[in-house]
């Protein structure tokens, strides 16, 4: 049972294809649901790569790693999408533990990181998730919410600018759908464009500066 102890004035409705984060809360659930195996066969036969959410420990992507063997599909790159705080703990593990065994690449879903952690720890958090999946050569996707006013408006914010300024320090940035989504392509572009003779991965070039 879930019981609702505080919500704002007039409730709340939770909107189709959302979830409920329970932060510190070990659920005991599969990492993988027969749903999901179902669909990691259709994965297999047409994706170039398996995106894993909500991994949190080791165990769990080796029993990914083990589905994909089975489907003869072992070369098939998985991304582990980094969503709660017991997945930033266990990450050293995850990466270690998978990289001499396995295609990895991380995922940053600051979305859900932020509802575990706080929007101050998760300033912080995926500052050392960077370095970390850098020191290991691990490439990262930054996610959630990059350009959002542009993609889903068609409007413009400073602030997001910005943050798609400091995405340049990931191998991918990932932009959620939206009717202007080629507008927001081409802002990013420019954005990575010029921030990339500043920033490669975790360091500063010092270039020359434009005045």
């Amino acid at each position: 049972m879930l019981r609702i102890t505080e919500a704002k004035m007039g409730g709340v409705h939770i909107k189709s294809d959302k979830g409920i984060n329970f932060p510190e809360a070990k659920l005991n659930l599969p990492p993988l649901t027969e749903k999901d195996l179902k669909d990691l066969d259709f994965v297999c036969d047409h994706a170039d790569l398996v995106g894993f959410s909500f991994i949190e420990t080791l165990t769990d992507i080796e029993q990914l790693m083990k589905e994909l063997a089975q489907r003869n599909k072992s070369e098939l790159p998985i991304i582990a999408k980094i969503e709660t705080n017991r997945a930033v703990k266990n990450l050293p593990d995850i990466i270690l533990g998978t990289i001499d065994r396995h295609k990895l690449g991380i995922m940053i879903a600051r979305g859900d990181l932020a509802v575990e952690l706080g929007s101050a720890r998760l300033a912080e958090i995926q500052e050392e998730l960077l370095w970390l999946c850098e020191a290991a050569h691990v490439p990262v996707i930054w996610a959630t919410q990059v350009l959002e006013s542009i993609a889903k408006q068609g409007s413009r914010s400073r602030a997001e600018f910005t943050d798609a300024a400091m995405a340049v320090r990931a191998e991918c940035v990932m932009l959620n759908k939206g009717p202007y989504i080629l507008d927001a392509i081409v802002a990013l572009v420019d954005v990575m464009i010029r921030m990339q003779e500043h920033q490669r991965k975790k360091f500063s070039r010092l270039r020359a500066l434009h005045w």
